[in-house]
């Protein structure tokens, strides 16, 4: 079992950045990890994706603006969200997700942190 928590989230306003964490309670730098968000009345959406390789990948609506990476700590077990020039259309819960350790992106996110919410004001 893993537990993941986020934390980082916040208000801003259009034009500005925030980065997100997600602390894990293991090593997570062999598996895959995601960012999703949700916004009101609306389905979750990823985000953004680490596969075990290292290699990230971006939704189009993101791309250019988010950087996701995992931090090179000892204990491997923080992944980050940078976000820049935030627009309100990205104003959501924010989640990051894990896949079982060992599991690449081909396999289905088991391990979810409870959300930070992102508001993005005009």
């Amino acid at each position: 079992q893993v537990q993941l928590v986020e934390s980082g989230g916040g208000a801003v306003q259009a034009g500005g950045s925030l980065t997100l964490s997600c602390t894990a309670s293991a090593d997570i730098s062999n598996t895959c990890l995601r960012w999703y968000r949700q916004a009101p009345g609306k389905e979750r959406d990823w985000v953004a994706v680490i596969d075990r390789d290292g290699s990230a990948t971006y939704a189009d609506s993101v791309k250019g603006r988010f950087t996701a990476s995992l931090a090179n700590n000892i204990a491997k077990n923080i992944l980050y969200l940078q976000m820049t020039n935030l627009k309100p259309e990205d104003t959501a819960m924010y989640y990051c997700a894990t896949a079982y350790i060992g599991n690449g992106c081909l396999e289905r996110m088991v391990y979810w942190g409870q959300g930070t919410q992102v508001t993005v004001s005009s």
